[in-house]
């Protein structure tokens, strides 16, 4: 017998049964809550749309037992880690500093105070070096530059100290002047031709581009002056400058008021014009001075007063013009002069030659720290420093 199954209705699944207690909504509810599928998984790491704050996202589990539902946090997007700064050294360089000046201020501390007093009194001037000496030997010092009080080869203590370790010691036999100086002032030039005068060893003078004014004094003493052909030697004479800006003055509307004890006080101030009378004092002190120059070039050349007067005119000479004139001895370079010094000391072929030099202020400042005990630790500071300024490209 066939079967009618036209009006037959597709087998609906059994509904769960709503635990007891639930009303008739809620049993519908939790029926759906139980035959609604799962949401599928995301593939790991790809984040989900944002979601306004508050709202549920696309991804929702139902959870099995409750009629809500869990909304799944929205996957929040990745940042890449920053890069990391490059560290600031600059701190660190100045805190390097600031340790090596109380290094520095803590060594002076500890150093004694006659010790201290002794150093002190000979940073400004330089220290003589010790030269290591073994045989017959020439000396030479280098007179370069203006001839002055600043404690240099170029001023009377300084060329004095050399002078006398050249005299002390056994082994130097003669002393070259290396001479290249354009003058200066009158005194130091007076007292330093003194010093060369009385020496007692061969002096021997070697003369560069320049041998002038007070330089020249200084090496008119000598036993013999080397010149080079193009040297500019002697211009012997004395000057003074006043200079008048009392116009200039008047038109720039300053007016200056000089209170002095006596009425030539202010003369060479420059806020008026020399009056005659205060100009022939000064033209009667310059002619005094230069007599002096004049007195010691003739005595140290041999020749008489009239004859050096008459070179004395300011200007200065070539070198070949000087050996004419008797200003110069022999047209030489540089070694030419020290064999000559070596046989005025009668040494031969067979001697050494060495420089006789004042140490700077850097190495009076060495000289300095080495004479305490923390030496140590300033130079271990100072090498920090230096290479921490190195690595930081301040140094190369």
């Amino acid at each position: 017998m066939a079967e009618d199954h036209t009006n037959q209705q597709p087998q609906q699944p059994p509904q769960p049964a709503a635990p007891q207690g639930f009303d008739a909504q809620q049993s519908q509810a939790y029926a759906q809550s139980q035959t609604q599928p799962f949401a599928q998984p995301q593939p790991y790491g790809q984040p989900q749309a944002q979601q306004p704050y508050g709202q549920p996202s696309a991804q929702q589990y139902a959870q099995p037992g409750c009629g809500q539902q869990y909304y799944a946090p929205a996957a929040q997007p990745v940042y890449a880690a920053p890069a990391p700064k490059k560290k600031n050294m600059t701190p660190w360089i100045v805190l390097g500093v600031i340790l090596f000046a109380v290094v520095f201020c803590f060594t002076i501390g500890a150093m004694s105070c006659s010790s201290a007093v002794r150093s002190l009194s000979n940073f400004g001037m330089g220290s003589v070096e010790e030269e290591l000496t073994d045989g017959p030997t020439v000396a030479v010092i280098d007179i370069s530059g203006t001839i002055q009080y600043d404690g240099t080869a170029c001023s009377p203590e300084g060329l004095s100290s050399l002078l006398d370790q050249a005299e002390e010691n056994d082994d130097i036999e003669a002393v070259v002047l290396r001479v290249d100086s354009g003058g200066g002032t009158a005194t130091a030039g007076e007292e330093m031709a003194e010093y060369v005068k009385r020496f007692s060893k061969p002096v021997v003078v070697s003369s560069a581009s320049m041998n002038c004014s007070a330089a020249y004094e200084i090496s008119s003493q000598a036993d013999l002056i080397y010149v080079n052909k193009t040297t500019d030697i002697g211009a012997i004479g004395t000057v003074m400058q006043v200079t008048d800006l009392s116009e200039l003055l008047d038109k720039l509307g300053i007016s200056v008021d000089n209170i002095a004890s006596a009425e030539s006080k202010d003369s060479s101030y420059g806020t008026r014009p020399l009056t005659d009378e205060e100009r022939a004092y000064y033209q009667e002190l310059i002619d005094v001075t230069n007599e002096v120059f004049v007195e010691n070039v003739a005595e140290g050349r041999s020749m008489s007063l009239d004859a050096a007067r008459a070179l004395a005119t300011g200007l200065p000479f070539t070198g070949e013009q000087a050996v004419e004139n008797g200003l110069a001895d022999e047209v030489g370079v540089f070694d030419d002069t020290i064999e000559a010094a070596a046989q005025l000391a009668g040494l031969g072929s067979d001697y050494n030659v060495i420089t006789l030099t004042q140490s700077s202020d850097l190495g009076s400042l060495m000289d300095l720290l080495s004479e305490s005990d923390s030496d140590s630790a300033t130079s271990a500071a100072a090498a920090k420093l230096i290479e921490l300024l190195k690595n930081e490209g301040v140094l190369s």
